[in-house]
């Protein structure tokens, strides 16, 4: 059994705990690096049978009917159905949200069927002209293979934790090209932890991944552009306003796909024929504007290169959008990153045809503007600003045009933040009750209060007491914090062990120094009504091991003490009493 091999390598080559994760990040990497060249290899199979083989046999036997394109996407939400809604349902829709999910609420458990129901699934969509692109599947399956592996070894929840953020890591990196992006996304979206402990494997799952997918597919970027630079101080605004506008485009793409996913989840009709519905739309959309099938790659770089009219431009900001939400709120397979940078490269395209015909001297031409419209259009749909930046950078090879780049991703998170707070990762979880905040189900600490988990045991000590008093207070309770009120519940402050150590070693002035002399107010301060979210923000902001927490904000008296242990003490324990936790 895996386990006991395990245990034999650890006990016989005294491996420590780092270097079985180590080890495990290695084979996560290579794993996920096969599996995106299969999958990619299963894209192309898929769409050449679906637009080329099929179209071939059809005008044989039927004769030429362009009208035929109309069902290609149709037939392959026919096919993608009962894998999605019979087999494993995780793998429907865009992914990212069901891998947070895990993380977050299972211990980073992911059953293993998954890999296999989103690759064939989402080749299906992708192939048969689903607008969808290759990242959340990819994050998906590399997730699944990190879990599999970790719970096949029965390692802890924390370390499948980390094993699956190395899987979605090593899924960006092989299919884009982008190690340091896989990197930064995993530990930016999926983790929501920069610790080095998780940072290492991470990062080795990465590099991995990307020297499978690099011996194969050889090491070149995703988009080969021309040399594109910020031709005019002047331009930095006109940035900063492509920003607005792709914050305010990501806020309508994020609220258009949850609509959907909404419509389709009322309707009453078989969930097995939902995504053949969605393709059916989609495919008389296809059949005018053929540029919104699949990830749209070849219209992103004609637009890259300034090759795009700007009326179709325009219309396929709303067109990509209306398609992706059709395709992926239906319940097909398929990932968001790919249609954000279609959608970010017409916008940005647009933007920039108008700018360079009213300021020709001083700005770029149109592709430029495009190529920083993809990255502030996955800022502000991601809310993943780092990640956009380094994306775009290792996608298109190109350092040149980053401080406008930068700015915009900046803006455009900000605007989109500031428009409509959760994510297009986070609003699926938000309906379903799930609120997280760096990797972690805020929600659970939203409905509970700090009156639930507060000690009211407070055992201050007076302000006059001397020093010497206050040390053996400290010996004796073990407490490095203690609160000094006086004998009319007068609230002093806190003194921490951090404050005693000035005066501990003068033992001349432990009957000349007092409690209140070394009292420090506490700002912030809790109230027992407060929920925990907010007491936990508290802790971030003092640093400090425990709060006294007051009544109410009108009045002060101290009803109790907050220790930060006690309330993830609490939180672990609800946690694991969810019963999401076992969905």
């Amino acid at each position: 059994m895996p386990p006991k091999i395990l245990t034999l390598w650890r006990n016989r080559f005294h491996f420590s705990e780092t270097q079985i994760l180590i080890g495990m990040s290695l084979l996560v990497g290579l794993g996920t690096g096969l599996g995106a060249l299969l999958f990619i290899f299963l894209i192309e199979t898929c769409r050449d049978f679906f637009f080329n083989y099929s179209e071939l046999v059809l005008s044989t036997y039927m004769g030429e009917f362009k009208f035929w394109v109309l069902f290609i996407p149709m037939l392959g939400g026919l096919l993608v159905g009962p894998i999605v809604y019979k087999f494993a349902a995780e793998a429907r829709g865009h992914g990212v949200p069901e891998v947070m999910a895990a993380v977050a609420l299972k211990g980073g458990i992911i059953r293993p069927r998954v890999a296999l129901a989103k690759t064939i699934a989402s080749a299906i969509c992708i192939g048969s002209g689903g607008s969808a692109g290759r990242e959340g599947p990819i994050v998906q399956i590399g997730s699944a293979i990190g879990s599999s592996l970790g719970q096949a070894f029965h390692m802890s929840p924390e370390r499948i934790r980390i094993l699956v953020g190395c899987g979605a890591a090593a899924g960006i990196s092989a299919v884009f090209n982008a190690p340091i992006a896989g990197v930064i996304f995993s530990l930016e979206i999926i983790l929501g932890d920069f610790a080095i402990k998780t940072f290492s494997p991470v990062l080795i799952s990465s590099v991995v991944a990307s020297i499978v997918s690099r011996s194969i597919l050889g090491n070149h970027p995703a988009f080969d552009i021309p040399s594109y630079s910020l031709v005019s101080i002047w331009e930095i605004p006109l940035y900063m306003l492509l920003g607005v506008g792709c914050g305010a485009v990501a806020v309508a793409f994020t609220r258009t796909l949850s609509f959907f996913e909404d419509f389709f989840g009322k309707l009453k009709i078989s969930p097995v024929l939902k995504p053949a519905l969605g393709g059916l739309i989609l495919g008389s959309l296809g059949l005018y504007f053929p540029q919104v099938f699949s990830d749209g790659y070849e219209t992103i770089k004609l637009t890259l290169y300034g090759n795009m009219i700007l009326w179709v431009m325009a219309v396929l900001i709303f067109l990509k959008i209306l398609a992706t939400s059709l395709t992926l709120g239906s319940g097909n397979s398929g990932g968001i990153f790919a249609p954000s940078l279609f959608i970010g490269a017409v916008a940005g395209g647009s933007f920039g045809y108008l700018a360079h015909y009213l300021f020709p001297g001083a700005t770029a031409t149109a592709g430029a503007y495009a190529l920083v419209g993809m990255a502030a259009l996955v800022g502000g749909t991601t809310h993943a600003p780092i990640t956009a930046i380094l994306i775009i950078f290792e996608m298109t090879n190109d350092y040149r045009i980053i401080l406008p780049l930068m700015v915009a991703v900046v803006v455009s998170t900000l605007v989109a933040r500031r428009l409509f707070k959760p994510s297009i990762y986070t609003i699926k979880l938000i309906k379903r009750g799930i609120h997280l905040k760096e990797g972690k189900d805020a929600s659970i600490l939203r409905v509970h209060r700090v009156s639930d988990v507060m000690r009211k045991d407070l055992d201050p000590i007076p302000p006059a007491t001397p020093l010497a008093a206050i040390l053996d207070k400290v010996e004796k309770t073990r407490n490095t914090s203690l609160l000094v009120m006086d004998e009319n519940s007068r609230f002093w402050g806190t003194i921490d062990f951090q404050d005693i150590l000035g005066v501990i070693t003068q033992h001349t002035l432990d009957y000349l120094v007092v409690a209140k002399d070394l009292a420090v107010p506490t700002d912030p301060v809790v109230f027992e009504n407060d929920n925990l979210e907010d007491a936990l923000e508290g802790f971030a902001l003092k640093g400090q091991k425990f709060l006294p927490v007051f009544k109410s904000r009108q009045d002060r008296e101290i009803v109790g003490i907050l220790h930060q242990e006690d309330l993830l003490r609490f939180y672990n324990t609800r946690l694991l009493e969810s019963p999401r936790t076992s969905e």
